[in-house]
This record gives C-alpha cells, sequence and structure tokens, in this order.
C-alpha cells in the first residue's frame, strides 16, 4: 500500500493503537508510528516497535550531514488526537516533533485523517470548534461529528480503545490515497 505514519497523542485509548498498526500492516501498509511525550505514558512502546517493525519516534532522526530526517509518508493518521493537539496544529504551532512533522506533512499534500479524542465540555468550545473547521479547510479529514458517527464522552469518562474508530481511520485514510492530492514541491 505505501507508508502510513501515525501520530498518537495522549489518552487512555492510546493503549488500544495497536489495533491499528496491525490492521494496516496486514494491508500492506509500511507503518511507522511517532508519539507525544504524553502519549509515552499509554503505550508499550516495545510493542508497538515490535508490531511495526519500526521503534515508536518521539524526536527528529537526524541524517548524518545534519539535517532532521522524518519517514516517508503517503498517509498519515493522528489518532488518538488530543484538544492540545489540534488545536496547536490549526494554529500552525509546531513546538513538538509530533506536531511540526504533521504540520509538513499536511502541508506537502499528505493525505491526513485527524480522529480527536476529546470530551464534550471540550468540543463545546469555540477555540476548538474553529481548530476543526480550519484543519477541514486545509483539505485535512477530521472524523468526528454525527455525520462520522463518532462523538465525545461527557466529562470523566474515558474512552475505550476497542470502540475508538481506529479501522475507520485506516479506511479513511486508504480512500484520500486513491486520489493524490500532493501538492507539488517548489524549488
Amino acid at each position: 500500500m505505501g507508508d502510513l505514519r501515525i501520530v498518537v497523542c495522549g489518552g487512555a485509548v492510546a493503549a488500544g493503537v495497536g489495533r491499528l498498526i496491525d490492521e494496516a500492516v496486514g494491508r500492506g501498509w509500511s507503518v511507522d508510528v511517532t508519539a507525544t511525550q504524553s502519549a509515552l505514558d499509554f503505550l508499550d512502546s516495545a510493542e508497538i516497535a515490535r508490531a511495526s517493525g519500526k521503534p515508536v519516534r518521539t524526536v527528529y532522526k537526524f541524517a548524518p550531514d545534519g539535517s532532521r530526517v522524518s519517514p516517508p509518508a503517503d498517509a498519515l493518521i493522528v489518532a488518538p488526537a488530543t484538544y492540545n493537539t489540534i488545536n496547536k496544529l490549526a494554529l500552525g504551532i509546531a513546538d513538538t516533533y509530533p506536531l511540526s512533522s504533521v504540520a509538513e506533512a499536511i502541508g506537502r499534500g499528505v493525505p491526513t485523517v485527524i480522529v480527536p479524542a476529546v470530551n464534550t465540555a471540550l468540543a463545546a468550545r469555540h477555540p476548538f470548534q474553529r481548530a476543526i473547521a480550519s484543519l477541514r479547510d486545509e483539505g485535512v479529514r477530521v472524523l468526528f461529528g454525527p455525520s462520522d458517527n463518532w462523538e465525545p464522552l461527557p466529562p470523566g469518562q474515558n474512552g475505550d480503545p476497542n470502540r475508538f474508530p481506529w479501522r475507520r481511520a485506516l479506511d479513511l485514510a486508504e480512500s484520500l490515497t486513491t486520489v493524490d492530492t500532493r501538492v507539488p514541491m517548489r524549488s
């Protein structure tokens, strides 16, 4: 299929990202996982590395010439995506490797799917709603809301990693890769 980058943010459902990795590998994707620092508290990095065949990345890897190297991506899934990550990404804030790598992939036109994992109180905030609209305006496919059959839970309820729409996110990413929407590189 190609190269799939998965960016995982912190939250209880992050523990289920192995389901997405297994499904993607089973469909023929080469998977590279990037985790935010907060996500590391919820992940078994050794298990993720075993499933994907690559170590979990949290910072840039540098090439011998000193340039930053991010893995190639034919598609990108950010799941679960936190309130903080979504808002920062929409505002263009790239103060961590995961954020800057996602921002760059979007700028390059890499088909991107974001699956928020926020509660109803956070989802009701205007900054979050504007961020979702802004990302969608840029061509990012945000799996969220009644039309996507993915709604936030009330505050205090952790999502079930087994009910998180991992497969739906992968299906969307694959459907987006059938049409090449990449932005041509400028010299």
